[in-house]
């Protein structure tokens, strides 16, 4: 068993070390922000500790076809950033919150299209079911946690921005290319696992 799918020690670890860590965002965290969550959802596989990730569908108006986390906005009647994260799970991958135990969440992630982004991270049980919606979610697929905390699997673009150069993540893994604030997220999460191993 790698040091990764020990589901005892991935919880200890984020009980003890999440309020610790700190990250800095390379886009601004301004107050304008449009407040959203996302599930980092930790999956027990066999073969090791997965995460899972979706591929929006092609027809969607905002980041079609893209590799996300399931996540969104954050509602009005939502009662706290956590209920967002598996609310949306839910809606758009059929998760069931009451198969998710949250672990924590890591700090927020600005992105350049007005995003602060609150990753929740939670453990799945092994057995949980999911039926996506097709008209968000063009599939549901499993990344190895362990490829994705080796941080020589990500690379770094520059991008110009208005004010300043950026850069930006991406993860390649078995024809997927994974970018933008999704890679910037996994990073993060990267560091985390590095930092407190």
């Amino acid at each position: 068993m790698g040091v990764f799918d020990n589901e005892t020690a991935l919880r200890k670890r984020f009980a003890a070390h999440l309020e610790s860590f700190s990250w800095q965002s390379d886009w601004p965290l301004g107050s304008r922000l449009v407040s959203s969550a996302v599930l980092i959802g930790l999956l027990p596989r066999a073969e090791g500790m997965q995460i899972l990730l979706t591929r929006r569908t092609d027809h969607l108006k905002h980041h079609a076809g893209q590799i996300s986390f399931p996540g969104g906005h954050c509602e009005d009647f939502d009662a706290s950033l956590e209920a967002t994260a598996l609310r949306e799970a839910q809606e758009e991958i059929g998760l069931d919150p009451a198969r998710v135990s949250v672990l924590g969440q890591l700090p927020d992630f600005g992105t350049p299209s007005g995003f602060r982004i609150t990753p929740i991270v939670g453990l799945l049980e092994a057995d949980t079911c999911l039926t996506p919606d097709p008209s968000e979610v063009a599939e549901v697929f499993e990344v190895p946690l362990a490829f994705l905390a080796n941080p020589l699997n990500f690379q770094c673009h520059r991008i110009g921005w208005p004010g300043a150069e950026r850069h930006v993540y991406a993860v390649p893994w078995s024809g997927y290319f994974i970018w933008g604030a999704t890679a910037g997220i996994l990073r993060m999460l990267s560091r985390f696992l590095d930092e407190t191993h």
